[in-house]
């Protein structure tokens, strides 16, 4: 199993797609490259992420950015539907270089690549979201997502 970090928005749509995708094997809500390793204070700079955990003999990363730029606005800088600001920027990030290669060839390969404001990083740092957070859309699935029902239950 390897494990990459999508930041798409708010977490809660985005973990409620990728739960369902072929290959993934587990979630987890989280934050991703801000500078705390705490829940508690000011906003730190992270983006919402969800930690991803899946078998690259059943998907790629290719696979997996495929999917995920179907619930993003790529061109959309800190905002995703009606989530506005730098924590709900989108984000690929990775503890294996080899990841983020395969996501920057994704994006490079696409006619629209110039337009993409997507980061592919490093990841450097990542806290775990409180529980209430964790398959929120399971629990409340009433709450706002960014993400379009249809293409939140496409793959389930």
């Amino acid at each position: 199993m390897e494990i990459v970090y999508f930041a798409g928005g708010c977490l809660w749509g985005v973990q409620a797609f990728i739960k369902t995708l072929p290959g993934v094997t587990f979630t987890e809500a989280g934050r991703a490259n801000g500078t705390s390793h705490t829940l508690e204070g000011d906003y730190d700079g992270y983006a919402e992420c969800v930690k991803t955990g899946f078998d690259p003999t059943v998907v790629t990363i290719r696979e997996l950015m495929g999917y995920f730029f179907e619930i993003i606005d790529p061109y959309s800088l800190n905002k995703q539907g009606q989530d506005v600001g730098e924590k709900y920027r989108t984000g690929v990030y990775s503890e294996k270089q080899e990841h983020l290669k395969e996501a920057k060839a994704f994006i490079s390969e696409r006619n629209d690549y110039d337009l993409i404001v997507v980061e592919v990083l490093p990841l450097t740092n990542y806290v775990r979201s409180a529980e209430e957070h964790q398959d929120r859309l399971a629990r409340c699935p009433n709450d706002y997502c960014h993400i379009p029902e249809a293409i939140l239950n496409r793959y389930k």
